[in-house]
Order: structure tokens, then sequence, then C-alpha cells
């Protein structure tokens, strides 16, 4: 292998340790360095290197410092923070600083080179696909299993991007994001994106999955294997094999079963209830949750090995009051599909606006119940401001207008945006930047638009 790595640690012990298991498992390009400014000065340099170890605790600089440095000067290097500190807190800076995976002392050769492998997946990852090559705000350039993810809004296609990268790994996923946000629908893509698109995905509620039936459901079980097993049955194991396993709201499944499951994830093997024959895992998995891992980590109710195991693939989805420029395009999709596109309405400035005031606690998966509930209210006609529900008009602070016929067809969702921009444009003083921040869009967006309706 041509990847480059530094080891960094002031115990020549595990230094050599360190690369001697690198070694084996073929990594040919391992450099060590004990002093942490040294290997800064190395790195200064222009020394290249792929990949840093890096200890924690360490005299003359402390590793999250030089992770911090390191970070900052050479922004395309992988980094693995290794310590014998078994602290979530520090495991939590170390991320958040940019360090791509957190080890603990002792480190087993398999753990070691899993990390490094995942780690330098991404980075080739990366380099392939140029998060950054058509700006943050284009998403042409992302495959078409990502097209069922109706939006314009930089942050999520960030996301996308993001997740496009992992979509080619066999490296277990972690999705999180309020509830709504699309957590399946991207891990559909993702799955989509992916060599296995054409083998099986399997989505599980670990919430409603109950603990008895954990085992029998997973793994599987032979004929006559407990009371009641009547005949054979394959687990989700055995009928996802080679595809992708959907585990949604990991976050509520019970710490005495958590631990199977990392088994599965460090193995690659399980057994099915009532035999001892090993059986081959090859699965993607993806969770998901809504709720703070951090903090069940921190409160011993979500294993810390299982957590870093998750935690390497990343993907947060905004909420869509984080993406507001979303939401007309959001009504439009949902109208669309629900009118099975024949004599598709129109919706009112008026609805629209109150639609856009609106926080939507329940994100999309909200937007798309009220849209539903409007068009069936509206009975074939226009959406106005009466079809939208009352706690969406409390909410939004807009008193809703007496329901009356609409005179003409209504506007079309894109005079609708149009309007509510150059509304609030005209209304600052044709400050863009006030603008951008009024809508919750991005500047560039902004002036992408603006320029589109001959403003700019």
């Amino acid at each position: 292998m041509t990847d480059s790595i530094l080891v960094v640690d002031d115990e020549p012990h595990f230094l050599d340790t360190i690369k001697r298991g690198l070694s084996l498992a073929g990594f040919r390009d391992v450099a060590t360095e004990s002093n942490p400014v040294a290997a800064l000065a190395r790195l200064e340099d222009g020394e290249k290197a792929d990949l840093v170890l890096l200890d924690v605790s360490m005299p003359e600089m402390d590793g999250l410092t030089l992770l911090s440095r390191i970070r900052n000067l050479c922004p395309d290097t992988e980094c693995i923070m290794v310590t014998a500190i078994n602290d979530t807190r520090i495991a939590v800076d170390c991320i958040r600083r940019g360090a791509y995976d957190y080890l603990l002392k002792p480190v087993s050769r398999e753990d070691l080179v899993f990390a490094v492998n995942r780690a330098l997946e991404r980075k080739r990852l990366l380099a392939v696909y140029s998060m950054g090559k058509a700006g943050d705000d284009v998403r042409d350039d992302l495959p078409e299993a990502f097209d069922p993810i109706v939006t314009r809004s930089p942050a999520l296609i960030r996301v996308l991007r993001e997740a496009c990268l992992h979509a080619g790994s066999n490296v277990q996923s972690l999705i999180t994001g309020e509830s709504g946000t699309g957590k399946e629908l991207l891990a559909r893509a993702m799955h989509q994106a992916s060599l296995r698109s054409d083998m099986p995905f399997t989505a599980i509620n670990m919430a409603s999955l109950a603990p008895t039936l954990f085992d029998a459901e997973f793994f599987g079980h032979t004929r006559g294997a407990f009371t009641g097993a009547q005949s054979e049955r394959k687990g989700y194991l055995e009928t996802t094999h080679r595809g992708t396993l959907f585990l949604d709201e990991i976050g509520h499944l019970p710490l005495e079963l958590q631990g199977k499951l990392l088994r599965v994830f460090q193995e690659g093997e399980y057994m099915k209830l009532g035999t001892s024959r090993v059986m081959k895992a090859d699965i993607r998995f993806i969770a998901a949750t809504n709720a703070d891992l951090t903090a069940l980590v921190e409160s011993g109710q979500f294993r810390k090995d299982l957590y870093y195991r998750l935690k390497g693939a990343w993907l947060n989805l905004p909420s869509l009051r984080e993406r507001r420029e979303d939401i007309p395009l959001l009504v439009s999709d949902f109208m669309a599909k629900k009118s099975g596109g024949e004599g598709r309405a129109g919706i009112t400035q008026e609805a629209m606006n109150l639609l856009m005031a609106y926080d939507f606690p329940g994100n999309v998966r909200e937007l798309q119940s009220i849209v539903a509930s409007a068009m069936n209210l509206a009975r074939k006609g226009d959406i106005t401001a009466q079809c939208i529900p009352a706690y969406v008009h409390e909410s939004a602070r807009v008193a809703p207008t007496p329901c009356r016929p609409v005179a003409g067809k209504a506007e079309s969702l894109f005079a609708v945006e149009k309007n509510h921009i150059v509304s609030v444009f005209e209304s600052t003083g044709r400050n863009k930047m006030q603008t951008a921040r009024i809508l919750d869009i991005g500047l560039n967006t902004l002036r992408r638009k603006l320029k589109t309706y001959g403003l700019d």
C-alpha cells in the first residue's frame, strides 16, 4: 500500500507495536515520532502524511492541540486519536476538532487496522468525489439514487454529498436528525447508490422490536429451537444477506441487546438459535436515531464501543426550519404525487406564507400531512389559507382569512416563491445579507434567484 502514515506517541514501545501491526497488515510507509513538536515540524516542512495517529496525552504539546494544528495545516490529512483515558467528553472533543476516530489503549490489531482502513477509505472517496467541485448549492453531480430527496438547500446538499461518499463503502453509518427529516429516505438513497443496490434493503424500527424476540428476529432459528418453533425461520441477517439493514431508532435498543449487535458489527458472523453453525453476515448496516446518543452514552444507556463504531460515518440531517427554501419545492412535489399529475391545482400566496412562517416540529413528514389534508379540503381546487390547519395559523401568528372563492387560477409555485422573496428583499431596502438571513437561505442562492427575477 502506498498510503503514508505518521504515528505520534511518547511511548517507544507503543510506537513499535503500532508500526509492527500496520506493517503486518500491508502498510509499508509508516513513520513514527515520539515528540509532538517534532512531528508538527515535519509536517510544516512538507512531509506528506495521509493519516496521523496521535496520542491524546503527551509532554510539550497535548494531542488535542496537535490535532487542531494538523487539521489547520493539512486539512486533507485524516487523524485518529489514541489514548488510555476512557472519557466520553475527550472523545467528543476529539471528533469536534476534526479527528476521524478515537481508539482506546490497549489497541487490538483488528481494531487498529479496521480504523486505519476506514479513515484512508474516506480520504480516497473525498478525493474521487471532490465534495466542493460543483458548489454547495448545486446537486447536479449527485447520483440519480438521491433524486427522491427534494432539496435545493446548501445545508442538505452538503449532507447528501457526504452520504454519497459513504454509499460506496461498507462502513457502518449513523444518520441523526429530528423526527420526520427523512432518515430512512437517505438510507435508501445510500443503498441505491451502492454496489448492493440489487440486493435487499430491510428497514427495522428498533423501538418496536420486543427484546424477547430480538434473537429470533435478527438471527433466525431452527425448528424446535425453543417452545413454539414449529419450523425454521430466517432472521433479518439472513434475508438481507449482501444487502443493507436499516436500524431505525437505534437509540431505543436496550443496553443488553447492544452487545449482540456490536458482535455482528465486529466479527461479521452470527449463529441461528438452535444451531452452532457460524454464518457470515455480509451486510451494510445503516443506523438512525433522533435521540442524543452522546447524552445516552454519558448516562450509561448506550454502549461507548457501539457509539464509536457508528460515529465514523455520521450524517446529521437539518430540520425543515433550517432549510425553509425547500418548502415550495416540497409542496409542489407532494401535490404532484397526490394528484397523480392530473389537473393539479395551485396554492395561494397567503397559504404559502403560512407554511413559510411555520416551524414544522414534525419536519417534512408534517408538511406532507398538512398538504394532503389541505388538498382534501380544497376538493381539487386551489389550496387557500382556509385549508391550512388552525394551529399553523396560530403558530405563524397570521390570522386566517374568511373562506371565499378564489378569483381565477391561483399563482404558480414559482410565482408564490418569487413574490415572497421579492417582498422580503424590498422590505429590507434591497439588503441581500439581511434578506438571506430572514429567508434562512444562502447568500449565493439568493443572488441566483434575484438574477432569475431580473433584480440583480
